[in-house]
């Protein structure tokens, strides 16, 4: 069958499946908006929290990200999967106990003040917004392969089918959509990542074919090969390839760690189940669903990698005589570079097509008069996308990860319009200024502040300030120096009040956003950055995704002195947060 056709009828059968779900599972009150009424069973939250959180970036961005920056990589598959264990075990189940349908509300009643509640709305809403940049990034690359189309256009598809089923769902629609989500995006990247592990190594599980030898030459491992020919391109060993500083290192897995502890549309899912044993049973299966694609990641990152090394070069890296003829490239670089996120120029007009790393040259470029690395882009979001026309997979395999791709930032960008949704509806609006509001009218405001950061977060989309897993870094960043730490200090020190509580918000908050701002524009407005984002730039050498770590420090230590030079919460207040504290396991 025709590969386009394929892809249409396969994405075109996961969009229906999605919009049926929303319109079975249409909330018609706010706890079915908000929490899904409570009633959702563990393993199946867990596996809507799985795909809640395995967002762009898990799917399209992270094994892009693996493929360019090798060993480097890792901070992220250490940083949010560390970051979910986190979650798990000092936050989901104290969150649940407390029985709130959000995180402001949490704030605003642990620390007995609209303030708290106000700020703690800022970070949700400045947090979501950023991530979701990143989702609808993801999610015009995906339609635009699909359809062939500019990435304006895909963005503007995608957009209309979250509107859909967002919308009209709430959390009760979004959960059990996620559900079948997850299911779409796991065999989306998983089926590949087996055929093409079978293709190369013989291995039928990618995981043990990452370290395998190459099919039909048992004396090269898969991995020396691919060192062996980034060296040739004049590129650092793929398996030694230090991107980033030791300092940066553990700035930046510490920040995606306790980040990913705090994101507010991530916690939100422990609140729809029924009890506080529930909320541990999800958090469980949750990092289960997860572990099948985070393993998989490096062996995909490191076969895309090798498998285009070969493609641009199919006579061996360095034989330019044998390089790719631009005018015989395959199919799929045709399509991607009707997207614009694949260009090429023939520099020395040959004919053919040459990479290397023009910042470091190997030997051939100088013996053959080369001009100049001629791969002029080639976006690392599009990797996972492209990975099995690259490796000739047949097109059904292709269809399901396109329908993959766009399940996995459909999926997040869902739960984090909800958040924000919440955030404005519920907790501003119901919270804070209307306390009387009719629970339609509330729903009614709920909706239209999803449908307004739709177009927000698709107009920020069209030019985002980084890869989508760096600009969702960015998101894990602020989660990490804003809302993780208040949330932990109103958890486990009985002490902290509401004017430690703001102040560390406030400070944590606007010192990473200012930082972020300096080197990836104001508002992330191309243009407008102040600062070099590169390593000579940065200050102290800390880069913007990793500074989430110093601006959880200053929170603390700001929080804390305030406290200390305060009146301490009231005792009532201390009370609640001993109870919370020992969350039973019969607690509804």
């Amino acid at each position: 069958m025709d590969l386009k056709l394929m892809i249409y009828l396969v994405v075109g059968a996961t969009f229906a499946l999605y919009i049926g779900i929303a319109i079975w599972a249409r909330a018609g009150s706010t706890g079915e908006f908000y929490v899904a009424g409570k009633g959702v069973n563990p393993i199946a939250n867990g596996m809507a929290t799985a795909a809640d959180w395995m967002s762009a970036a898990s799917f399209i961005s992270m094994a892009g990200l693996i493929a360019f920056l090798g060993y480097s990589g890792s901070v992220y598959l250490m940083g949010w999967t560390g970051g979910y264990v986190l979650m798990a075990l000092l936050l989901a189940p104290y969150l649940r106990k407390f029985g709130k349908f959000t995180v402001p509300q949490f704030v605003g009643d642990r620390f007995y003040s609209n303030g708290a509640r106000i700020v703690a709305v800022i970070c949700l809403l400045i947090i979501s917004i950023t991530y979701v940049i990143g989702q609808m990034r993801g999610v015009g690359i995906a339609f635009s392969r699909f359809l062939e189309v500019d990435i304006l256009w895909g963005l503007i598809a995608g957009m209309s089918i979250v509107f859909v089923y967002a919308v009209l769902g709430g959390m009760k629609g979004i959960t059990y959509t996620q559900i079948a989500q997850y299911v779409v995006l796991i065999f989306a990247y998983t089926v590949p990542a087996v055929f093409i592990s079978i293709q190369l190594t013989g291995h039928f599980l990618p995981q043990t074919g990452l370290g395998a030898t190459l099919s039909g030459d048992d004396s090269r491992y898969l991995l020396d090969a691919l060192d062996g020919m980034m060296v040739d391109l004049g590129f650092a060993e793929y398996t030694t390839n230090a991107s980033f500083s030791t300092l940066n290192m553990f700035l930046l897995t510490m920040a995606l760690m306790i980040g990913t502890a705090g994101l507010p549309h991530v916690i939100i899912r422990f609140f729809t189940v029924p009890r506080v044993r529930d909320a541990r049973k999800s958090a469980g299966w949750a990092l289960i669903f997860i572990a099948l694609l985070y393993t998989t990641a490096p062996a995909v990152g490191a076969m895309a990698m090798y498998n285009l090394v070969n493609t641009l070069y199919p006579g061996g890296v360095g034989n330019v005589s044998e390089a790719m003829v631009y005018d015989e490239r395959p199919d799929w670089m045709r399509t991607w570079e009707n997207t614009g996120l694949l260009v090429f120029e023939d520099k020395n007009e040959d004919g053919r097509i040459q990479y290397y790393n023009q910042n470091n040259p190997p030997a051939f470029v100088a013996e053959n008069d080369l001009q100049g690395n001629e791969l002029v882009r080639l976006d690392r979001d599009i990797m996972v996308l492209a990975n099995p026309e690259i490796a000739s997979l047949p097109n059904w395999v292709i269809a399901l990860v396109a329908a993959g791709g766009i399940a996995a930032a459909l999926s997040t960008a869902a739960g984090l319009l909800l958040a924000i949704s919440s955030a404005i509806s519920h907790d501003l609006l119901k919270g804070v200024f209307m306390p009387k509001i009719s629970e339609k009218n509330e729903l009614m405001a709920g909706r239209i502040s999803m449908a307004a950061a739709i177009l927000l977060a698709g107009y920020l989309g069209l030019n985002p300030p980084g890869f989508a897993a760096e600009v969702v870094a960015l998101a894990f960043g602020l989660a990490a120096s804003s809302l993780f730490p208040v949330l932990m200090l109103g958890i486990f020190y009985k002490r902290m009040n509401k004017e430690g509580a703001i102040a560390g918000m406030l400070t944590g908050l606007f010192t990473t956003l200012i930082y972020i701002f300096l080197y990836k524009g104001w508002f992330f407005i191309p243009g407008t950055a102040m600062l070099p984002d590169n390593a000579s730039g940065w200050i102290m050498g800390i880069s913007p995704q990793g500074f989430g770590t110093i601006g959880a420090i200053l929170n603390v230590t700001v929080a804390l002195i305030v406290c200390k030079l305060t009146a301490p919460p009231p005792k009532e207040i201390q009370a609640l947060v001993e109870s919370v504290r020992v969350p039973r396991a019969d607690t509804a």
